[in-house]
């Protein structure tokens, strides 16, 4: 059964930050009633009622959920999900999260909270996983409810490989993309690699929406150079879709008109509404699994100051889960700050892939460059990493191809269907594993 929801909050429908906060107010207490519907929530809540405030609710983890799988924290009859989806595990085993028809409306206008918009003339290259994760499905959703021509182009199926994904960024005139901003890079090596010149020959693309991972500015101006375009940043999760997204200003703001964000101290337990340390979150419109003070473990830093954007909604850093890095003689070293460095070198060295390894004495850094600035990538990137980190470091410069094999670039899959009947000369080992 379909249940009527007020309408959704609207950008610029608050003037100040007291009017934000009263319409989170007006519909907490809506939530936690939702909430005390699943058997989570139901054993954690005193006499199985909802609580009166946050303050009166412990936090809840990701091993809550996954000590909760599949279904216990469901809030409303099964009959009426939409969708099921998982996580993606990177940080243990997957979540899993489920939605209504109504929270995917929720779900679909966050993310289409863009800065150039998602428009009926668009051509969205939708370039994240589908399968069980929500990255997919949600900019689909997103792109179909802004009346976009959307192509689901996923990012792991055989049958789109990187030859492909050029292909269809020319050939379709793909206006919008969304993806790891890792995926920017290696199309850009991929287009390089087809014989085309990424900020000439794809006249169409006007922008490239990312999320997924971190991502630092001096990576952001690298892959907005590349292309001539645009780059548009995007947070979220599988457990609750868009958290946050980029204003005119260029500054990403949490979506605080649809959630109540605070910051969690792991090394104090205090909770507060701004500040460093781990992101909390508590979903005001989810009624399928509703979510109260979750912690995502991811380190942010949050601020309530004004932005010349004047969304009044509350803008966030994501530093990622690795925020405090890993140790270099004694000295922590985070992939955020080692990122600027590495893309802080000059365009014409040409480095758009690197890796490194943190061993207890020396900071090991790989990156490829072109033969004609090896040597000066090296010795500026090692004198960069000395000055600004304060670790030893040991930097490898190597020839193009040698962390992403040119082959990965232009390779074609052969991607079949399944038979049982071959002919005397053909490989039959592919009847039943035909891929």
């Amino acid at each position: 059964m379909t249940q009527t929801m007020e309408p959704l909050p609207q950008l610029g429908q608050w003037d100040r930050l007291e009017r934000l906060l009263e319409l989170q107010q007006h519909q907490l207490a809506r939530s936690l009633s939702w909430a005390a519907r699943s058997p989570f929530y139901r054993s954690r809540f005193p006499g199985a009622a909802a609580p009166g405030s946050l303050d009166d609710v412990a936090l809840t983890s990701k091993q809550d959920l996954r000590d909760n799988y599949p279904f216990g924290m469901l809030a409303v009859s099964k009959e009426r999900l939409a969708s099921y989806h998982e996580s993606s595990g990177t940080a243990g085993s997957p979540t899993a999260s489920y939605y209504t028809a109504e929270d995917w409306v929720d779900l679909a206008e966050r993310f289409a909270r863009k800065t150039i918009g998602i428009r009926p003339t668009d051509t969205f290259l939708v370039r994240t996983p589908y399968a069980l994760l929500l990255t997919g499905h949600l900019a689909h959703a997103a792109g179909r409810l802004c009346g976009a021509t959307v192509v689901p182009g996923d990012n792991r199926s055989l049958a789109m490989p990187y030859s492909r994904v050029i292909r269809v960024l020319r050939d379709l005139g793909v206006t919008i993309t969304w993806s790891v901003p890792t995926e920017c890079l290696l199309w850009a090596a991929a287009a390089r690699a087809a014989g085309h010149d990424p900020r000439t020959d794809f006249p169409a693309l006007r922008g490239l929406f990312v999320g997924g991972e971190p991502l630092s500015g001096a990576r952001r101006r690298r892959i907005s150079q590349l292309w001539g375009v645009p780059v548009v940043e995007e947070y979220g999760s599988t457990e609750t879709g868009s958290l946050a997204g980029e204003c005119p200003a260029g500054r990403l703001h949490l979506w605080a008109d649809r959630l109540v964000f605070e910051v969690h101290d792991p090394q104090t337990g205090r909770i507060s509404r701004e500040g460093q340390g781990q992101l909390v979150a508590t979903t005001l419109y989810r009624q399928a699994m509703p979510l109260i003070r979750y912690n995502f473990e991811d380190t942010v830093e949050v601020d309530y100051s004004d932005c010349d954007c004047g969304w009044q909604l509350p803008t966030v850093r994501v530093l990622g889960r690795s925020a405090f890095g890993h140790l270099v003689g004694g000295v922590p070293v985070t992939e955020h700050r080692l990122e600027e460095i590495v893309f802080g070198l000059p365009d014409r060295y040409g480095v758009l892939f690197w890796r490194a390894r943190a061993e207890s004495e020396v900071l090991r850094v790989q990156i490829e460059v072109n033969q004609q600035h090896r040597d000066a990538a090296r010795t500026e990137l090692t004198a960069q990493v000395q000055r600004q980190l304060a670790v030893p470091c040991a930097v490898e410069a190597l020839a193009e191809g040698s962390l992403v094999p040119t082959d990965v670039l232009t390779r074609s899959h052969d991607v079949v269907k399944p038979r049982g009947l071959f002919g005397a000369h053909e490989d039959w080992s592919k009847a039943v594993l035909y891929y």
